[in-house]
């Protein structure tokens, strides 16, 4: 059945509230103050709980994929609280790059229309350019800020979580956050003018102010996150995995965004060698990604003792040289590349996160990877309710003590 297509057009700018769902908090508040800089009144969603999962059941279906379900909850949720004017508000859909982004809008769109909000608009940002939206163009000025928001999110989310178990004083590190948080929102959503010059040394300066944090070194196990994209990143969708890992004396180790978003562009370049235009902008986006990573893994290295994030180079490498090209779509060689990676900077515990029944070969990415790394413990972990069950809880305890 086809569903609605409302276009975000000129006029919406200054009417319509766009509504971001939880998935990276630091990374995405950092993107709406980039969206900002052009006049869009964007917000973070941070409701959350059973009603949240109910939502998405009932509009989206029990067969929908858990992550679609969580999201389209989360929307719903919203919409239907009374705090924002359906005929005022528009959804920002954050699309993976995958096979089934087209799906996934159909089937947002189809509940939207199910709950009574047909008339709000639903702007896809995909790299494949599903649907076009006259007020919502990704062009290279907001395309240029988004990226340094991720780059900034990924630098600061890899320091706090070397910090955060070792802490003296607790909350240094979260309030150290909050101060960059709100620092760069202003230097991001000020004019559109961002010098390179000065992001270098804004890199710096969070290196230094995190080296700066009072530590003290306890036992405490290194585990690895991989896995789908939602699940893997958001504490709506996984239920603060990170929070109960620390709470249990873990320090968690978490491939950046910028990783995902690479491997998404390294795929498309392959797709698209017929089409020597967009072959060379999506080469020109990867390179400059990938110089800007390496950047800040110099700067980690320069000015402290942290641990740097994995190359991008090096993932890739690992991705290339034990999944075939020709036996894994991308996704799961980049879920197979991340595990990989970790295994071979020395985190031995790792927490694989999937959506029930999707279909990414998991469990023979994992022989796959216990085959080269026979010491590696890795824990699956499939998502189809709000709550981890205790059964999972206790595995996750026994892999953090046995690591110590």
């Amino acid at each position: 059945m086809e569903t609605k297509y409302i276009p975000f057009t000129q006029k919406m700018i200054k009417s319509h509230k766009i509504l971001i769902p939880t998935m990276l908090p630091l990374h995405f508040s950092l993107v709406g103050s980039v969206l900002s800089t052009y006049g869009y009144n964007v917000e973070i969603l941070s409701n959350n709980g059973r009603e949240v999962v109910e939502t998405g059941l009932k509009y989206a279906g029990e067969d929908a994929c858990y992550s679609a379900v969580m999201v389209i909850g989360q929307f719903l949720s919203a919409l239907k609280s009374g705090r924002y004017d359906s005929q005022r508000t528009a959804l920002l859909f954050f699309c993976t790059g995958g096979m089934g982004e087209a799906h996934y809008l159909h089937l947002l769109r189809s509940a939207l229309e199910s709950a009574g909000f047909e008339n709000v608009p639903v702007i896809s940002l995909s790299s494949a350019g599903l649907e076009k939206h006259p007020g919502f163009v990704l062009d290279s000025k907001k395309l240029h800020g988004i990226i340094y928001a991720v780059l900034y999110g990924d630098l600061m989310m890899s320091l706090s979580n070397q910090c955060k178990p070792y802490e003296k004083n607790e909350g240094s590190c979260d309030d150290l956050i909050s101060r960059w948080q709100r620092r760069l929102g202003r230097e991001l959503g000020s004019d559109g003018v961002i010098e390179y010059r000065r992001v270098k040394e804004n890199f710096r300066q969070i290196v230094r102010d995190f080296a700066a944090i009072e530590l003290e070194k306890r036992p405490v196990a290194r585990v690895g996150i991989v896995g789908e994209l939602y699940v893997k990143y958001s504490p709506l969708g996984n239920n603060c995995l990170e929070d109960f890992l620390m709470c249990e004396g873990a320090e968690v180790v978490v491939p950046g965004l910028l990783d995902s978003i690479l491997y998404t562009i390294h795929d498309s370049m392959k797709e698209c060698k017929g089409n020597l235009i967009r072959y060379i902008a999506y080469k020109f986006l990867y390179s400059f990604m990938y110089r800007k990573k390496n950047d800040i893994i110099r700067m980690v290295k320069e000015n402290s003792d942290f641990a740097p994030m994995t190359p991008f180079e090096d993932t890739l490498a690992l991705a290339e040289k034990h999944v075939g090209q020709g036996e894994q779509k991308g996704e799961s060689r980049l879920l197979a590349a991340e595990m990989l990676a970790l295994s071979e900077s020395g985190v031995k515990n790792i927490v694989c996160n999937q959506p029930l029944n999707d279909d990414s070969d998991e469990k023979a990415l994992i022989d796959l990877v216990k085959r080269i790394y026979s010491d590696v413990n890795i824990v699956s972990v499939d998502y189809d309710v709000i709550s981890m069950s205790d059964e999972t809880d206790e595995l996750l305890r026994q892999m953090i003590r046995e690591a110590k």
